[in-house]
């Protein structure tokens, strides 16, 4: 393909993705398909012989689409969103044919310094003070196995990386047991062992870690010859929306002079808004923090803003700089490949550019906003039904319910038989989790084209099918 066939081309399938993108409201959110259908639709061996885009395209069409899941759909309920909002497309077609690599200063100047710049609009946007510093790592995930790597070194007075970890005591990590599974995975990663990962009791309505219990398991663990590494808090956990006390699990933290890293992957978004920082009260007395401006912000996939009080532990931890790597004739300047575990870089900041100046701090506000007021009008809407039981009240936008009606004796199992008929309806997608030992449905309201209509939607859909059960 030359770049005028490109250019043919382009303008095609940037007319496709904007047919997609306005008629999404007359497809099931989720893939309908049965596995193993598209890979079967795929030919088993490669073709010898170029083939004509026009083909290619309409086989896209006809085998990919339909086993797709609809994650920009206005009622894609499920999980967290993954929005990607059309500034933010716009800018990631441009880096896609740029093709930077951006891994150090040298090799992309703007890419380097619009991250430092857009990691600072966020810090303003979000509330830290000033004197932070941050990062755009791929996901949340990759920004704690880094925090974890830093409690490990810390811990280790430096000596990790150079000796490794047998003959050491072993290193324990607190946090509760709401925190995502991929602290699970850093943890693992980082050769500390699943058993060092010590699960805090929670309390409270925000099911948040309890501080006392903390401190106690901490003293506990030092008496015992163990070596406490870190403390990982989290706002707006996945399963529920739990959020521990960040201010006074800090002020454990601080007792034992522990390492702390905040993980508010989806909810930390929301801190764009003031009136909702009283969930993350204290958190400028952590080390790090990670929230994804691809769920709830706007920007598409990848897009993880980690943002650290001090970086230089960080990049004691993971920098290595051979000869190949090194700058020479400049000085004032950051590697962030230094900051992360990948070496290659993707130009990330620039969907941020574009994003926040598209529209604005008060357009990204208005969109969570209304989120969260929709998000609580179903809620009271499903309380007010004598069929339904609310489980967990809005956590900015996310709840869980279970349909209880009269008579019913195996609510898990009339649950389950629930999710999966809305989800086959298509109408709407909606996810369930486990709480307090009782199977429970989540709903939460985060794509960018989502308006009341949709989320009210929900209700009518989930009376129907049950009435169909």
């Amino acid at each position: 393909m030359d770049w005028d066939s490109f250019a043919r081309w382009g303008n095609r399938i940037v007319d496709m993705a904007r047919d997609y993108r306005t008629s999404l409201r007359d497809k099931p959110v989720r893939a309908q398909t049965a596995p193993g259908a598209v890979y079967n639709a795929l030919p088993a061996t490669p073709p010898d012989a170029p083939e004509p885009m026009e083909q290619i395209l309409e086989d896209f069409q006809r085998d990919v689409m339909p086993g797709l899941t609809h994650w920009q759909h206005p009622r894609f309920f499920a999980y967290f969103p993954a929005n990607a909002a059309p500034p933010s497309v716009l800018a990631e077609m441009l880096v896609s044919a740029l093709a930077p690599q951006c891994m150090l200063w040298q090799t992309s100047p703007a890419a380097t310094e619009m991250e430092t710049r857009m990691m600072d609009w966020l810090r303003q946007a979000i509330g830290l003070p000033d004197g932070w510093h941050g990062t755009i790592q791929d996901s949340a995930s990759s920004a704690t196995l880094a925090a974890v790597l830093t409690m490990r070194e810390r811990t280790l007075n430096w000596t990790g990386n150079s000796a490794g970890l047998p003959g050491q005591a072993p290193l324990r990590v607190y946090s509760s047991a709401e925190v995502h599974s991929s602290i699970d995975r850093a943890i693992r990663i980082a050769g500390l062992g699943q058993d060092n990962l010590v699960r805090i009791a929670i309390k409270g309505a925000w099911r948040g870690m309890d501080p006392d219990a903390l401190d106690a398991a901490i003293t506990a663990d030092k008496a015992a010859g163990l070596q406490p590494a870190g403390v990982i808090l989290c706002v707006g956990a996945t399963s529920v929306g739990a959020t521990d006390p960040v201010a006074d699990c800090i002020a454990v933290a601080r007792k034992h002079d522990l390492y702390v890293h905040v993980d508010a992957a989806w909810a930390g978004a929301a801190m764009i808004c003031p009136e909702f920082r009283h969930f993350w009260t204290g958190v400028d007395g952590a080390d790090s923090v990670v929230f994804n401006p691809h769920k709830w912000l706007g920007a598409n996939f990848d897009c993880a803003a980690h943002f650290l009080r001090d970086p230089e532990p960080l990049v004691k931890t993971l920098a290595i700089q051979p000869a190949f790597l090194k700058t020479h004739g400049v000085s004032g300047i950051v590697d962030y490949s230094e900051w992360s575990v990948p070496l290659g870089r993707r130009f990330r900041a620039l969907k941020l550019w574009f994003l926040i100046r598209a529209y604005g701090l008060d357009g990204l506000r208005e969109v969570i906003r209304n989120h969260v007021t929709w998000a609580e009008e179903l809620h009271n809407a499903m309380e007010a039904d004598r069929d339904f039981e609310i489980i967990t009240r809005p956590m900015w936008s996310l709840f869980s319910f279970r349909y209880a009606p009269d008579g019913a004796e195996d609510r898990d199992a009339l649950n389950l038989r629930l999710i999966e008929a809305v989800n086959a309806d298509g109408r709407v997608y909606l996810t369930q989790t486990n709480f307090e030992g009782q199977f429970v449905i989540r709903f939460q309201a985060g794509s960018f084209e989502t308006t009341r209509e949709d989320v009210m939607m929900t209700l009518d859909v989930v009376r129907e099918v049950a009435g169909r059960l």
